[in-house]
C-alpha cells in the first residue's frame, strides 16, 4: 500500500508504528535491556513543537520516558494523559513468518493491509497512534482550533513489561506532578463481541494483580556419577514445578464477570455453567477451545505459573545445591501477600517447608469507576463509526501501568477501537506471541478515537 492512499494521520501512524518496531528496545527484565531510549528519541522528534513542553526522566541514560504537555486554559479543569509503553518482549525469530523486527506493511491473503512485528499489537500500535492524534491535537491549538481546558499529556513509557520500575513506577516515585492526570488511557481495548448489528466494544476499567513471587529450593552439591539417595535441588525443584503447574485455585467471580459472560454470545447452558462458581471448573475442563478456556480460567481464579528455572553455574556432572523458580501470580480482587502465601502453601503442600520465598511485585487488583465523564466521551467518540456499539467494561488478566496511575487516584481505561472484522481470540494469541501484526483499518479508526475523545472531554 502507498502511504499516498491513507489519510494523513493514518500514514503518520503506520510510519511511527514501523519505526517504533524497527528500533528493538527488548525488555528481558534485566536492568541493562530495553534501551527504550531509541523510541523516546523518535516519540519526541513526533510531538515536540510550537505549544508543547516536553520533559524526559528516567533512571539512566538508555532507559528514559518522555512527557508531553499542551497546557489547558483553566489549571483547575481535568487532565487527560495519553499513555502508552515503548518497550517490547523479547521473541524467537524461528517462529515468525516475517522478520518481527522489520515493520513490514504486508498485504494478508485476505486482502488486509497489516503492519508486522514486535510490539505491533503490545502496545506501539497505541503509543504509535497517540503520538500522531497528540500532534495534530497540538497543531490545531496552535492555530486556535483546539482549545482545551485541562492539560492533555502524552506519556511515551519505559519498562511497562517488566513490572514498571525502570518506568512508570520509577517517574511516580521521583517525578509524580509530571506525570500526574485526572483521567488516563492506555492499553487495551475496543474489540468487538456480540452481534454485527448492535456490537459491544470492551473497554479495560479493572486488572487483576501482579504478586511474582522467586521460590529457592536448596539440596546439598556433590558428584552426578552418584545421584543414590543424593539431595538434588533441581530434582525438589520439578516437584515444586509440577504441583504449581497442577494446583487449582477455587473460582471466585467479580463484579464485571456477568457482564463479561453477557457480551460473548454464549448459549444458555454454556452461560450458565461460567456463572456457576460449582459448574465452572468442570466447564472450562472439558471446553474444546483450550486459548478460550485458559482465558475465562483466568478471569476467574488467582493464577499460578512457573515461568523461569535458573540453577547458577550448572554443569552436567555437578549435582545443583540451589535452584531459583520465578513464578508469575496473578491475583484476583481481594488476594493480598497473605492470601498468596496461603496458596502457594496449599500448592506446595508438605515441600512448602523446603523453598523459601521471595516477593518480585506486590501490586495488587485495581479498578477504576464508569460512571465518568471520560466514559461518556469514550463512547460517544465510539459512536462515530460505529453508532450502535455500547462500550462494555472488561477486567483484564494482565497488568499494565494503570495499576501505578489508579494508586495517585487517577481514572484509567484501556481502550481503543479494532476493525470489527478482526477476531478476538486470533487477536489475543498475538500478545507476546509469533506473528504478531495490526491492520491498518484498526490503526486508523484508534488514532481518530483519541482525537475524538480529547476534543470531547477537554474543549469545553
Amino acid at each position: 500500500m502507498d502511504d499516498r492512499e491513507l489519510d494523513p494521520l493514518t500514514a503518520g501512524t503506520v510510519a511511527l508504528l514501523q519505526t517504533l518496531i524497527r528500533n528493538e528496545c527488548v525488555n528481558d527484565g534485566t536492568a541493562e535491556s530495553g534501551h527504550e531510549t531509541r523510541n523516546a528519541d523518535v516519540l519526541q522528534g513526533v510531538i515536540e513543537g510550537p505549544g508543547v513542553v516536553v520533559e524526559r526522566f528516567g533512571p539512566t541514560a538508555d532507559r528514559m520516558s518522555i512527557i508531553g504537555r499542551i497546557e489547558g486554559s483553566d489549571p483547575n479543569a481535568p487532565s487527560l494523559c495519553l499513555m502508552g509503553h515503548t518497550d517490547v518482549v523479547p521473541v524467537n525469530r524461528d517462529g515468525w513468518d516475517n522478520d518481527p523486527f522489520g515493520g513490514e506493511l504486508i498485504t494478508s491473503p485476505d486482502g488486509v493491509d497489516e503492519v508486522w512485528g514486535r510490539g505491533a499489537v503490545d502496545m506501539l500500535n497505541l503509543t504509535a497512534s497517540m503520538a500522531v492524534a497528540f500532534r495534530h491535537l497540538a497543531d490545531d491549538a496552535a492555530v486556535g482550533r483546539f482549545r482545551p481546558t485541562g492539560d492533555l499529556i502524552y506519556f511515551g513509557v519505559a519498562d511497562e513489561e517488566a513490572g514498571s520500575a525502570h518506568g512508570a513506577r520509577w517517574v511516580a516515585d521521583n517525578h509524580a506532578d509530571s506525570m500526574r492526570a485526572d483521567y488516563v488511557l492506555t492499553e487495551n481495548g475496543g474489540i468487538h463481541s456480540g452481534p454485527a448489528e448492535s456490537p459491544f466494544i470492551s473497554v479495560n476499567v479493572a486488572e487483576k494483580g501482579v504478586a511474582w513471587r522467586r521460590l529457592i529450593v536448596r539440596g546439598t552439591p556433590g558428584h552426578g556419577s552418584t545421584p543414590f539417595r543424593g539431595d538434588n535441588a533441581l530434582v525438589k525443584a520439578a516437584g515444586v514445578i509440577q504441583r504449581l503447574a497442577d494446583y487449582r485455585s477455587k473460582p471466585r467471580f467479580t463484579e464485571l464477570w456477568r457482564t463479561r459472560v453477557d457480551t460473548l454470545g454464549l448459549t444458555p447452558e454454556w452461560a450458565d455453567a461460567l456463572l456457576d462458581e460449582s459448574k465452572i471448573d468442570d466447564f472450562l475442563d472439558d471446553l474444546p477451545v483450550p486459548k478460550l478456556a485458559a482465558y475465562l480460567h483466568a478471569c476467574t481464579h488467582t493464577t499460578f505459573s512457573p515461568n523461569l528455572l535458573d540453577g547458577g553455574l550448572m554443569k552436567t556432572n555437578v549435582v545443583p545445591d540451589t535452584v531459583l523458580i520465578e513464578v508469575d501470580v496473578r491475583t484476583l480482587p481481594g488476594d493480598g501477600p497473605d492470601e498468596v502465601e496461603a496458596h502457594l502453601r496449599n500448592a506446595l503442600g508438605d515441600l512448602a517447608d523446603h523453598v523459601e520465598v521471595e516477593p518480585i511485585m506486590n501490586d495488587e487488583s485495581s479498578i477504576s469507576q464508569i460512571d465518568t465523564p471520560l466514559w461518556d466521551a469514550l463512547h460517544r467518540a465510539v459512536n462515530v463509526p460505529f453508532p450502535t456499539a455500547t462500550l462494555t467494561p472488561q477486567m483484564i488478566v494482565g497488568f499494565t501501568d494503570s495499576r501505578i496511575y489508579r494508586e495517585m487516584g487517577a481514572v484509567a481505561y484501556g481502550a481503543g477501537l479494532l476493525s470489527p472484522s478482526l477476531d478476538s481470540s486470533e487477536f489475543g494469541s498475538r500478545f507476546h506471541g509469533h506473528n504478531e501484526r495490526i491492520d491498518v483499518e484498526s490503526l486508523a479508526l484508534t488514532t481518530r478515537l483519541w482525537d475524538h475523545v480529547c476534543r470531547d472531554l477537554l474543549a469545553k
